[in-house]
């Protein structure tokens, strides 16, 4: 393989592993926060527990995620160097400031929340969680602003062959940051949630600790069903935006070779890029204009018609994005999102019924479910970053000009190898982690003085 193919499989394969962390950071964190508010107004020492035993298992998905993400940033650096030189002006500042919140507002709060029990004002200690969840979810802005600059470049200007930041304010209030990052923030809350309720669910059917893990389920219920919805409608509003900003990628999601007025949605179809057709098509008449413009008559452009305005706007090459990567990847997501909300929803009904703790079909769903958030996050992310191919920064610099051109092929498939050795290593340990602490119950928490941290807690 050349160095151009070996730095996109690195660059996706660790991307899309420190990928499988973030979310659950940015949904744990707060029902974390939520179990400690419940036990700061009640005093009943079950939510302490709760609060103890769901904050191990963020520590261990937080401290992975956090080891992670340094490789990403040194990539830039080793396999994208002309990408770096291009982008680095605008792109630095975000990167920046999402480490230092990384690496000092969230852990120096995470430190004192640690070892915080009943050391602090039960206030402070509170306050500690919460900044914890706000700070994650602060970190995550700086990211996405940044990609969002990538789908659709504002306040710049090209200054020798670079781009140069001239509106900061434009960067961080781009209309395309604003929808991605509600979609995407939304998301974490989702997997957040389907990871409490898929545990309980589990410990639920075992019978243990019944009174806590029917708490814990009820809470992600409702905090799953809410925001599974809020995924939904941000997601419409992302598909949007997308058509108005980058028409290529939404014509490639739907595999629309030809343009249509009113457009189709498209359920099924067999995709032959060479061929630039489909097949066994099944569509859904109107639903297509309805989604990218909210009414049945307006026009969808299709690909020829966009390669064919690309070439003439950039020159000569192609300017599709894998389409059967793209597709597939856009219909699990969606329906994986659509199973969430029914998913949470039977749950609230077997709830309402007095029949939540004892309805072992919704308690086996949920432990099915658990896992779904990863594949439907990936494929998400899949869509955002291959839909826009060939281009790494939307209409200014292509994926293929951006590669280092003094790194061999064989640093990097070298560097590739190493890297999955230690990121399969790591995936080892932290799925041995979250097993081993899931399962392991924990024990009454004394209210009346102890110093237990979540070292000494015992389980």
């Amino acid at each position: 393989m050349d160095i151009l193919t070996l730095a996109r499989w690195q660059f996706g394969i660790t991307t899309i592993y420190h990928f499988l962390f973030v979310p659950l950071t940015l949904g744990l964190s707060v029902l974390v926060a939520v179990m400690q508010t419940f036990y700061y107004r009640t005093n009943n020492d079950v939510y302490k527990q709760m609060a103890l035993f769901w904050g191990k298992l963020f520590v261990i998905n937080f401290t992975l995620g956090l080891v992670t993400g340094i490789v990403q940033e040194f990539q830039f650096g080793m396999n994208w160097s002309e990408y770096s030189r291009f982008v680095g002006d605008i792109f630095g500042i975000p990167l920046a400031i999402e480490a230092l919140m990384a690496f000092f507002l969230e852990s120096t709060f995470l430190g004192l929340w640690l070892f915080g029990w009943n050391k602090l004002p039960k206030s402070i200690h509170l306050l500690s969680i919460w900044l914890v969840a706000i700070g994650a979810n602060l970190s995550s802005l700086w990211i996405l602003s940044a990609n969002a600059w990538m789908q659709r470049p504002v306040g710049y200007v090209i200054n020798n062959g670079r781009a140069e930041l001239a509106d900061i304010v434009a960067v961080f209030l781009n209309e395309r940051m604003l929808v991605q990052a509600q979609h995407t923030i939304l998301a974490g809350f989702v997997t957040g949630g389907l990871f409490v309720l898929g545990i309980s669910a589990w410990q639920l059917l075992r019978r243990h600790k019944v009174d806590m893990f029917s708490r814990s389920a009820k809470i992600a219920l409702v905090f799953t069903a809410v925001t599974s919805i809020l995924v939904a409608t941000s997601g419409h509003s992302n598909a949007q935006v997308t058509a108005k900003y980058q028409p290529m990628k939404m014509a490639a999601m739907e595999a629309l070779w030809e343009s249509e007025a009113p457009a189709s949605f498209s359920l099924f179809a067999l995709i032959d890029q060479e061929n630039r057709s489909s097949r066994r098509e099944i569509r859904l008449p109107f639903l297509l204009s309805v989604l990218a413009y909210n009414n049945m008559t307006e026009e969808v452009k299709g690909i020829k018609e966009l390669q064919a305005q690309a070439e003439a706007e950039f020159g000569p090459g192609n300017y599709i994005p894998p389409v059967a990567v793209t597709y597939w990847s856009f219909r699990i997501m969606v329906g994986l999102g659509l199973l969430f909300i029914l998913g949470s929803f039977l749950g609230l009904v077997a709830w309402w019924r007095n029949n939540l703790e004892n309805n072992k079909f919704f308690l086996r769903l949920s432990v099915v479910l658990l896992f779904m958030p990863y594949i439907a996050n990936a494929s998400g992310w899949i869509v955002t970053e291959m839909g826009r191919q060939p281009w790494v920064v939307y209409g200014l610099l292509k994926t293929a000009d951006a590669v280092s051109p003094n790194v061999g092929a064989g640093t990097v498939l070298f560097s590739l190898i190493g890297f999955g050795l230690v990121y399969g290593v790591l995936a080892v340990v932290d799925f041995y982690l979250l097993a081993k602490y899931a399962e392991l119950l924990p024990q009454k928490a004394d209210t009346e003085g102890s110093s237990e941290t979540l070292e000494t807690y015992a389980y």
